[in-house]
């Protein structure tokens, strides 16, 4: 037999058992992928006022939204709940790098535990003070969690800007034109911490005013001072010609990023 002749057959055979292994390959069952093992996570969240303390319980706390961010996934959700945190710690001690500002017992937070199979990249929401709508603020971040690195103590925090106004009178009104007409309203700050001229929380930064408004339109506005019991303040508005037909309170500090309103109808 020439070269020719064994080199064929060589290349024959070489062909037959790979067509063999292939046949082999295709008829033999094919093994599941073991899937990631989830591991256990530990996450503390925290909402926050803006220039003040912990969103807590007597303000309704915060609803916290832990979702994926690549897929919209709610990976879990509930309600921060607590207190508003040590006065000391937040607004008076200097923080230096890497010292908790707000863990302390029984400060507000929100707690959870995820199942993550993968680093993870998740959207964070926090949405405030649950109990006074005319108030509520959101505020989110995206961050990647790793599974197994557990995110306790301060937690990731998340800041609301604003006051809650709540219009204590006048309610439900008749306003006659040329009428004199009180206007008192509570401000507090987000956290329902307290605000009076040279507090802690210093009124005397803020601008208050009261508005009426005639379908939408401002028609009359006077400044309110502080009424002489903390979180108030009281004015007099004009009732122009023409009439009212609703009252707004609002409160500014824009050195600081806190604004707050509340509109109310007058008349029955």
């Amino acid at each position: 037999m020439n070269n020719f002749a064994q080199s064929n057959r060589l290349s024959l055979s070489v062909f037959s058992l790979w067509i063999a292994g292939l046949l082999f390959l295709s008829a033999a069952p094919l093994q599941p992928v073991a899937a990631q093992e989830a591991v256990p996570t530990q996450v503390t969240v925290r909402a926050i006022s803006n220039d003040a303390k912990l969103i807590q319980d007597p303000v309704g706390g915060a609803r916290i939204t832990i979702e994926n961010a690549d897929t919209g996934a709610v990976l879990a959700e509930g309600q921060q709940t607590g207190d508003s945190g040590s006065t000391e710690k937040i607004m008076r001690q200097a923080h230096e790098r890497g010292a908790t500002i707000y863990e302390a017992p029984g400060a507000a937070k929100y707690d959870t535990t995820l199942a993550l199979t993968e680093p993870t990249r998740v959207r964070i929401t926090a949405e405030g003070p649950l109990d006074y709508p005319q108030a509520m603020q959101t505020a989110s971040k995206t961050t990647m969690l790793m599974p197994g690195e557990d995110v306790t103590g301060d937690g990731i925090t998340l800041t609301l800007h604003g006051f809650i106004v709540e219009v204590l009178s006048p309610t439900n009104t008749d306003a006659a034109p040329g009428e004199a007409l009180p206007v008192r309203a509570r401000v507090r700050m987000m956290c329902g911490c307290p605000t009076e001229p040279g507090g802690l929380w210093d009124s005397d930064r803020y601008t208050i005013q009261a508005q009426l408004l005639r379908n939408g339109t401002v028609v009359a506005e006077a400044p309110l001072s502080f009424a002489g019991t903390t979180n108030e303040y009281d004015g007099t508005l004009t009732v122009p010609e023409g009439g009212a037909t609703d009252v707004r309170v609002t409160a500014a500090d824009a050195d600081r990023v806190n604004f707050g309103a509340e509109t109310v109808s007058l008349g029955q």
